[in-house]
């Protein structure tokens, strides 16, 4: 392989790599129910999407892995935000299929979840692939994607980007908007 071959295709993955992936499921879409192991400061429940829909829309988002840096800063801005979203009526719970040995413990610790909202373990990334929010370059892992679904089931806003920044205020900005301005 000569050197423009190889410079065009380390240009192409990094591309690949680079490029902000898009929610598959679309707003309006239904929702896939599922029950995962979760955590909450440290003590493991079953939580229920099915059920937890039944009090508001839940913040259903997914991480890639529990003690890197990018989850360790979006678990940390949903603890510091979790009161907005319970304000407006809604849940927040995080979903892992990387490092899910560690969510017990991720849970806890307040300088990631702070015992303020659950995370679940997705092993083998099962429930990421039903929202079709699995990393391309590592499919047994969870991409980061967020997404609103209604108290009906079906998705209010979705948001994908490896960027744990925007994910926050995306989904609040979403549960804020829906609240204003219900389904009929």
């Amino acid at each position: 392989m000569n050197r423009l071959q190889r410079t065009t295709l380390a240009a192409l993955s990094l591309l690949a790599i680079a490029t902000p992936a898009a929610a598959a499921l679309k707003p309006g879409d239904a929702a896939p129910d599922f029950k995962a192991q979760a955590y909450l400061a440290g003590k493991p429940f079953t939580f229920d999407l099915a059920q937890a829909r039944r009090k508001g829309p839940v913040v259903v988002y997914f991480f890639p892995a529990a003690h890197t840096p990018g989850c360790n800063l979006e678990a940390h801005l949903f603890s510091e935000a979790v009161d907005r979203f319970k304000a407006q009526g809604a849940t927040v719970i995080g979903l892992s299929a990387g490092n899910i040995e560690q969510l017990a413990d991720f849970s806890r610790e307040t300088e990631h979840c702070g015992g303020r909202f659950p995370v679940a373990a997705d092993p083998g990334a099962k429930i990421a692939k039903r929202y079709d929010a699995t990393l391309m370059l590592r499919p047994g892992w969870s991409n980061r994607t967020s997404y609103v679904v209604s108290k009906d089931g079906h998705i209010s806003a979705a948001f994908s980007d490896l960027d744990p920044k925007q994910h926050v205020q995306r989904m609040l900005d979403a549960v804020t908007a829906a609240k204003e301005s219900p389904r009929k």
